[in-house]
């Protein structure tokens, strides 16, 4: 579970450690197999010479540092959570007590939304997307949209499940943001069209990463990451059967990593 961690970046920083980075090829879409993802939430952002996508936080990220990022070429990816409510968010208090459920295990900040009631999250999540777009961002990653296979507190059914997350890549694509699936392997098939790229926490140690053939096949880009140092090889080898590029990452999610090559 990613998210709520705060971002905390040196803009002038930011500029020597980029220049330091190669500037990714042009292309006609914004992420695409091949590329190489650095994802940080905490610390001071350090973007690796490997990397060609960055993704970090939509509110703890100023639009000067996306800037930044797209002027050397990378593609800049914004994180949000579109299936969880965050205490410590700016637009916290807009969400009504009738949307919030159970809170997720491990993460006692956050929430389950009552993705049914799209009449009253679709604003909310609309202004979040824009404001990712607005920016500068390239692409958007949503969270925790897989809230019908756990226990939530709201009888969500795998339909409705379905029919928000769609929603959610509509708006994304209105906004001229690219879509990311995150996690949600049980809806891989059916959303491999709808959502542009993926992203994944621990499928290898969960025995959960095949179903991403619905994406690679597809030629869309899909990213691993694992949190445990004994994934490491089979993470390697699956990822390369998947033609996927996969990391080891600490889970507070800072600028370390170990990709694989």
């Amino acid at each position: 579970m990613i998210g709520g961690l705060k971002l905390l970046t040196a803009f002038c920083g930011l500029i020597i450690l980029l220049a330091l980075a190669p500037a990714a090829s042009a292309r006609e879409a914004p992420i695409s197999p091949g590329d190489r993802l650095h994802i940080q939430f905490s610390g001071e952002l350090t973007v690796p010479q490997w990397a060609t996508v960055v993704e970090v936080d939509a509110e703890d990220t100023s639009a000067a540092t996306v800037a930044a990022l797209n002027q050397r070429g990378l593609t800049s990816i914004c994180y949000i959570s579109a299936g969880s409510w965050e205490r410590y968010r700016d637009d916290a208090s807009d969400f009504p007590s009738t949307v919030l459920g159970r809170r997720l295990a491990g993460w006692p900040d956050e929430r389950w939304l009552d993705v049914r009631n799209r009449t009253v999250l679709r604003p909310l999540m609309r202004q979040r997307v824009q404001r990712c777009a607005a920016k500068g961002f390239r692409a958007i990653e949503f969270d925790n949209v897989d809230g019908y296979s756990n226990r939530t507190g709201f009888a969500i059914t795998r339909s409705q499940q379905l029919a928000y997350n769609r929603m959610l890549a509509r708006m994304a694509k209105r906004n001229g943001l690219s879509p990311g699936l995150k996690n949600a392997v049980g809806l891989l098939k059916p959303l491999s069209r709808t959502f542009d790229w993926a992203l994944n926490e621990e499928c290898v140690r969960y025995r959960e990463c095949a179903g991403y053939k619905h994406f690679t096949r597809k030629e869309k880009a899909v990213f691993i990451l694992e949190y445990r140092k004994a994934e490491v090889e089979t993470l390697c080898r699956r990822a390369a059967d998947l033609a996927a590029f996969g990391q080891l990452k600490r889970l507070r999610l800072n600028g370390w990593s170990l990709p694989c090559r």
